[in-house]
């Protein structure tokens, strides 16, 4: 079966460690994704973030840097395909190759100027989230603690990105901001890697009616498998993100949930659960319990289907 997932923290890794090659799996047991990792398990398309580590400067220069990294140490293989558009994700789903998208994981290095949005757009990335947890020039992340929402300029920021057809990711923002950006945006718009906070209580975890509105805002929630998301007070396994599933099947999500690894971006993994290739075993377990024709929605229909509808058509 085929699979997106809408995200993972490759490029930070091959910022900070120059020697990783995404493209040898001499490098797997420093990499949670490789380029052969997501050939064997039958990924169609992968979603890569730009996410500046805490001792880097988050400045433009880190942001190029790591799109440059994007193009030159991932992208560039034969069998990847760079997508920015819905051609390119009907060429990914046509062959063997695996697309790669781009997206930012926070806005702080465009340190407030809006006319570079037009800039990334161009250079392909396709999503953005506005901050990591805590506060910047456009909005308040999920564990800021003065309850802030977007800033003007946050709200002007959404506006572009809708006009270009750069996708917002909830992801990371606080209540305040998630909720002003749903009032804000005319088009949909995603959480790329974020659970149920009812069934695990953790603040990057969405309320019940943060999932209704992205049901109803026709946008994409991606299941995480970052285990303190996943379950509280012991080690989480594959079984427990059912839940997570059940919960958000029970609230109408069933043409909204898709994978959101998050990949390279912890240090923990949840049982049986540490590559792509064990996604396959998700997949099995899933087949234990639901239709194929749902498992295949979560494992790629959902998030192709948004794809082809978001993406313009050629770019």
């Amino acid at each position: 079966m085929r699979k997106i997932d809408f995200h993972c923290d490759v490029i930070s890794k091959l910022l900070v460690e120059h020697d990783l090659d995404f493209h040898k799996e001499d490098f797997s047991s420093r990499l949670d994704v490789t380029l052969q990792s997501l050939l064997d398990a039958d990924y169609m398309i992968q979603v890569f973030a730009v996410y500046i580590p805490s001792d880097h400067p988050k400045d433009l220069i880190t942001i190029m840097k790591s799109i440059e990294i994007f193009y030159e140490r991932i992208a560039n293989h034969p069998n990847m395909i760079v997508v920015d558009s819905a051609i390119d994700v009907e060429r990914c789903k046509a062959t063997n190759k695996v697309g790669a998208i781009l997206s930012l994981e926070g806005v702080d290095g465009l340190q407030g100027h809006l006319f570079l949005t037009s800039l990334l757009y161009r250079l392909g990335v396709r999503f953005a989230g506005l901050t990591w947890n805590a506060m910047n020039w456009a909005a308040d992340g999920v564990l800021e603690a003065s309850g802030a929402g977007l800033s003007s300029l946050g709200k002007d920021f959404v506006r572009q990105c809708n006009k270009l057809g750069i996708t917002i990711d909830v992801s990371h923002l606080s209540e305040k901001s998630f909720w002003d950006v749903v009032k804000i945006s005319s088009k949909p718009v995603i959480a790329s890697h974020s659970n149920a906070k009812a069934i695990c209580n953790h603040p990057r975890n969405l309320t019940d009616e943060q999932i209704i509105a992205l049901v109803q805002k026709q946008g994409l929630i991606g299941i995480t498998y970052v285990p303190w998301f996943v379950v509280e007070g012991k080690q989480a396994n594959v079984t427990d993100l059912l839940k997570h599933i059940e919960h958000m099947l029970s609230l109408g999500a069933e043409n909204h949930i898709m994978l959101g690894s998050d990949f390279d971006g912890i240090d923990q993994h949840i049982e049986g659960l540490s590559s792509p290739r064990d996604v396959n075993g998700l997949e099995q377990l899933l087949l234990q319990y639901y239709s194929r024709e749902l498992v295949e929605k979560i494992m790629w229909r959902n998030a192709y289907q948004f794809l082809l509808r978001n993406l313009n058509p050629r770019r």
